[in-house]
């Protein structure tokens, strides 16, 4: 086994995203992709068999199916945990049913999953209910396999036992900018700060200001669209709630949050937001209106990526000033483990055969290739922002306020579509129906006593898991 001490992305799922979901319809694209040379997936001694007499299959519970479309090749993972003996069996859920079909089989005990994707009410909201069982059985943060993830892991510890074991780890958002803009209007190249360690708040906000200040009389300028304002005050490595292992609490006075929303109420009272949801970096940078457009990759790549006369180039969200740390936003691959289930040593060579396939090297080449050959227009220099963000070298940054509660957490059960949490990210760069935007000590004045309630609420019910199975 070739490990490397990285903590790589998911190799199959970027793939898998630009070269199908995303890919370019063009012939050369097309072609480009198709000549990549198979990896060959290859056994290895460092993954155990399946016991004989262990139970082998797997049910996974999710919105898409974890074998291979008809025609299509098994994913790495796939193809380690057939060698090892295991299946998995797809008990599929649309997006939006999709935990009420969790808790209703758990309820039942009929069809009960033994895997589910992790996503933010995973943790603490849906542990404290039960669906869940910890990790600590069937994984080994002590072993090269998992050593580069268990601070990571330990992020998500309930009475003193870890429930999530992470897989990979992907930058959630980079920014987007056109090479040939910012030469035309002489400023600093954003991708030469950032190799001199000098890309932060300071020359972004500069930048934006010079070149909206340069329009012409008949000309509308922006510098910034997309989604930017959580990632960019998570630069600051603080979140709205901490954690400490046994409490949560609000966040909401940290001297950061207050300087990083501050930062965010002076750009959009500037104008230099356009607040139209855009959708993706072609229709944002095309015109030549809009200095940076920031998203996640899925809006960089493919048709939404750039064509073969344009000179686009991405760099990280800009860091804060302030310190030298380096901090991400992160999307987290990882599957739960779900309570009831009985495959344990199933579920430990599945969760061993996703860690092997996003972290040897020789897979993770061959999801380079293709995704360059799908993405021609994507340079070596532009792959590797995408690589070193997703890296051990960010401590990736979650906010457990986005697990908490519906309120708190859940966009869907807020009537206007967006949770407290999203809120306090981002309510003060844009204006309201009524044109009002809040400043940062109104913003927190209005939200402030109902994080403080709802964290009351699920501190007594973490005091009563903990007492529970401690």
């Amino acid at each position: 086994m070739k490990l490397k001490k990285i903590l790589a992305f998911s190799v199959a799922m970027i793939s898998a995203m630009s070269a199908f979901g995303c890919g370019s319809s063009s012939s050369s694209s097309s072609e480009a992709t198709t000549t990549v040379k198979k990896v060959a997936v290859n056994d290895t001694q460092e993954i155990e068999d399946i016991p004989e007499g262990a139970q082998k299959e797997i049910i996974w519970m999710g919105t898409y199916d974890l074998n291979p479309t008809k025609g299509a090749d098994k994913t790495v993972e796939m193809t380690l945990f057939n060698n090892k003996g295991g299946t998995v069996k797809f008990s599929q859920v649309s997006d939006s049913e999709k935990f009420d079909k969790l808790a209703a089989a758990l309820m039942s005990q009929k069809d009960v999953p033994d895997i589910f994707k992790y996503e933010w009410m995973a943790f603490p909201a849906q542990v404290l209910k039960d669906m869940y069982q910890p990790v600590d059985d069937i994984v080994d943060f002590s072993q090269p396999l998992w050593a580069d993830v268990k601070q990571n892991a330990d992020l998500f510890v309930m009475g003193g036992k870890h429930y999530v074991a992470p897989i990979s780890f992907t930058v959630g958002t980079l920014m987007m900018y056109d090479q040939d803009v910012i030469d035309s209007e002489g400023l600093n190249d954003p991708y030469e700060l950032y190799q001199e360690g000098e890309w932060n708040w300071d020359n972004w906000y500069e930048m934006m200001a010079e070149f909206c200040s340069n329009a012409s009389a008949d000309e509308e300028r922006y510098g910034i669209n997309g989604w930017y304002q959580t990632q960019l005050i998570q630069q600051t490595g603080k979140t709205m709630v901490n954690y400490d292992g046994e409490k949560f609490t609000s966040n909401l006075d940290d001297p950061d949050i207050e300087r990083a929303e501050n930062l965010l109420y002076d750009i959009g009272k500037n104008g230099y937001v356009i607040p139209d949801w855009l959708g993706n970096a072609r229709k944002a940078l095309a015109d030549g209106n809009i200095l940076f457009y920031c998203m996640g990759t899925w809006a960089m790549t493919g048709n939404n990526g750039p064509k073969d006369s344009d000179t686009w180039r991405v760099v990280p969200v800009p860091s804060d000033p302030n310190t030298t740390d380096k901090y991400m936003t992160a999307d987290m691959l990882a599957y739960m483990w779900v309570k009831g289930s009985t495959a344990n040593e199933a579920v430990k060579t599945w969760f061993e055969c996703s860690r092997m396939a996003n972290t040897d090297q020789e897979y993770l080449d061959n999801g380079k290739e293709k995704f360059l050959n799908a993405n021609p227009n994507w340079t070596e220099d532009m792959y590797q922002v995408f690589m070193d963000c997703s890296s051990s070298q960010y401590k990736m940054v979650f906010d457990y306020g986005y697990g908490i509660s519906s309120l708190l957490s859940d966009d869907n059960a807020n009537e206007d579509g967006s949770c407290v949490t999203r809120k306090l990210y981002e309510n003060t760069n844009k204006a309201d129906d009524s044109g009002k935007q809040y400043s940062w000590t109104e913003l927190r004045e209005a939200y402030s006593s109902t994080v403080d309630n709802e964290l009351k609420t699920i501190n007594e019910e973490v005091a009563k898991f903990n007492k529970e199975n401690s």
